[in-house]
């Protein structure tokens, strides 16, 4: 696992450029550091050696040293085709996957990324052509970056890294703030950085002669669902896969451990993992809180023979990382669980180098409760015609709140609108009161109909997922993911999110993923075979935390306050509708999610943009950052 940056080369930019960009990024690879640089282009890579420790120094260059490749990630089949290219006549002078992306892609150009299988991201720079070649993988394990405004080309594996380069032009891209207030992340290739964007996952991008251009290699798609599939047939399947997947995501020279929440999906991946050799699993909770899963986890590992490490966290520390966390994470995002992740990759870091994890099989198998709604609302919209739907939520809307208001208003809207994903946080209406700037909100569910365009005609079960798999799944889930494990320089592998667990997850019909009231009910038939049924059947519960109870406390709250009166609060903000919504909290109307999108927006802004912030706030987030 590692980081990158480069440039195009420009005139009058100074040589230690690229040296002060990696060192930005540091974090994901402290191990070690090395640069290319010539007439035509600069790259820059920092190390966290995981495979042939000794070897695998990037950047790395192929056979005529034409093209040189700067790579972060890990391809768990590179032994396959190493062997293709052996017998195409290359040699190999390493035993690291880097390796055979650089012969890979000499071999067989853009081709090469339908061969691989792993998490990555990598650019290649061809010497004669002076093009830029860039990848990412499948489902956006590992972040690329690129800035592009027409007269400067850079890319790196965090947005941070810009800030070293002469030619950056940092400005902040409001037009998207009312987006962020309703997803907490961007679900497109924009970012909160104008002229910075990400390249999405199954892309790669070509830059050649100052022009830019993207192409996708790999869209998951639910075009080839098996109706004739059962629950049982489905389970076996999945036994097998998830023992494959984590004996590929096992492989390492170093140390791996595991992180063990009391839910199925990391319970399943560590008891795999054990079937190979002892490993340690990495619990976080909190002391004396009903949120805190501790006691859950250490029982298991227990009754696995496997050592577990609790860890624990407070408010203070919760809440006194929150600035540099918003650092790290290149762009605000609100998800309160991001703090428990940044503790847990710390507390694991002290052990070992890799952990396993159990992202993704909510998205890929049905597993979040909210996926259960989608049958009574079809049912209603089948049985009730529209007139009649939009009649009854017009007129409930103004009404005093009552049991059942809410699905007679939101039965009226298609799936693409109504879908909480879409108003995540805040909806159109609810925009419309904080943001200073009125012109700025817009109907954020225009922004994302398209990938519910791309599954039109699919049960609303299948839209939903097939949504989530495309959005929260790389944007939320996996951004975190990388940049809470990343900041600690530990590598998070998730054998659950995996090209070829995806492609049997694209055949299930919905009838093998959720039953009645149980999700992800093909993956819980599949555990019960491995674990203990109060495991295989435990309800999700997230990964929770005592936000909700701590922004009541008078500490917590008056440093919320503080960023609610804020310069920054009021250039953007109505801060007296900001200081209702805390108020309404701490009055028993739970707005938890709302404070905390607001106030960490607020922080990430003062940490990116100081220059904007009055001195007595800044000195609060810390100043040493930026």
């Amino acid at each position: 696992m590692c980081g990158f940056v480069g440039y195009v080369n420009q005139k009058d930019v100074p040589s230690d450029t690229i040296v002060n960009m990696a060192d930005r990024i540091k974090h994901r690879g402290p191990d070690d550091d090395a640069y290319f640089n010539d007439q035509g282009a600069s790259m820059g890579f920092r190390r966290l050696s995981i495979i042939d420790l000794a070897h695998g120094k990037q950047p790395m260059f192929n056979s005529d040293q034409t093209k040189v490749l700067t790579f972060n990630g890990e391809i768990y089949n590179y032994q396959d085709i190493r062997k293709e290219l052996i017998e195409l006549g290359y040699q190999f002078q390493t035993d690291v996957d880097s390796e055979v992306l650089i012969h890979g892609y000499d071999a067989w150009g853009a081709d090469l990324l339908q061969k691989l299988r792993g998490m990555y991201a990598f650019v290649i720079y061809d010497t004669k052509t002076k093009e830029v070649f860039g990848a990412r993988d499948h489902f956006g394990i590992k972040p690329l970056y690129y800035f592009d405004n027409g007269e400067t080309f850079l890319w790196a594996s965090e947005i941070k890294a810009f800030l070293e380069h002469p030619n950056f032009v940092k400005e902040f891209n409001e037009k998207l703030l009312p987006v962020h207030l309703s997803f907490e992340f961007i679900p497109s290739k924009e970012t909160m950085f104008k002229n910075v964007f990400k390249l999405l996952p199954g892309q790669y991008f070509l830059h050649k002669n100052g022009e830019t251009e993207t192409h996708t290699y790999y869209k998951f798609n639910y075009d080839n669902i098996d109706d004739s599939q059962t629950i049982e047939d489905d389970a076996k399947k999945i036994r097998g896969l998830v023992d494959d997947s984590v004996k590929a995501h096992m492989i390492a020279d170093v140390e791996v451990g595991s992180f063990l929440s009391s839910g199925i999906d990391s319970s399943y991946v560590l008891n795999e993992a054990a079937k190979l050799k002892p490993i340690q699993s990495f619990s976080l909770g909190f002391n004396h809180s009903k949120y805190s899963e501790l006691s859950w986890s250490t029982e298991f590992a227990e009754e696995i023979k496997q050592k577990n490490t609790p860890l624990t966290m407070t408010g203070d520390d919760y809440f006194d990382i929150l600035p540099t966390i918003m650092y790290y994470m290149d762009e605000p995002l609100s998800n309160p669980s991001a703090m428990q992740l940044y503790y847990l990759s710390k507390g694991t870091r002290k052990s070992v180098k890799v952990a396993l994890s159990g992202e993704g099989a909510d998205e890929f198998f049905g597993g979040y409760n909210t996926y259960l709604e989608a049958v009574p609302f079809e049912r209603y919209q089948k049985m009730v015609p529209k007139f009649v739907r939009k009649g009854l939520a017009k007129a409930v809307e103004n009404l005093p709140r009552f049991h059942g208001q809410r699905f007679l208003t939101r039965g009226a809207e298609p799936l693409s609108e109504r879908y909480y994903r879409v108003n995540y946080v805040f909806n159109e209406h609810d925009r419309g009161r904080i943001l200073k700037n009125k012109s700025l909100n817009m109907d954020t569910a225009k922004y994302t109909q398209h990938i519910f365009d791309d599954v039109k005609g699919k049960d609303e079960i299948t839209q939903m997922q097939y949504f989530d798999i495309n959005t929260w799944l790389p944007y939320d889930i996996l951004h975190k993911a990388d940049r809470m494990s990343m900041c600690n320089s530990l590598e998070v592998r998730t054998p659950l999110v995996d090209k070829e667990v995806a492609k049997f997850a694209e055949t299930m019909p919905t009838k093998t993923r959720i039953r009645g009231t149980e999700t992800k009910v093909s993956l819980r038939t599949a555990a019960l075979s491995e674990l203990p049924e109060r495991v295989a059947n435990k309800e999700k519960m997230g990964f929770p935390s005592p936000i909700a109870s701590w922004i009541k406390e008078d500490k917590y709250r008056k440093r919320i306050e503080e960023a609610f009166t804020s310069d920054v609060a009021q250039k953007f903000f109505d801060t007296d509708e900001l200081m209702h919504i805390l108020q309404e909290h701490i009055n028993g109307k739970s707005s938890m999610q709302k404070i905390f999108t607001i106030y960490t927006f607020i922080l990430w802004y003062q940490v990116y943009f100081p220059e904007d912030t009055t001195a007595d706030t800044l000195s609060k987030v810390h100043r040493t950052v930026i």
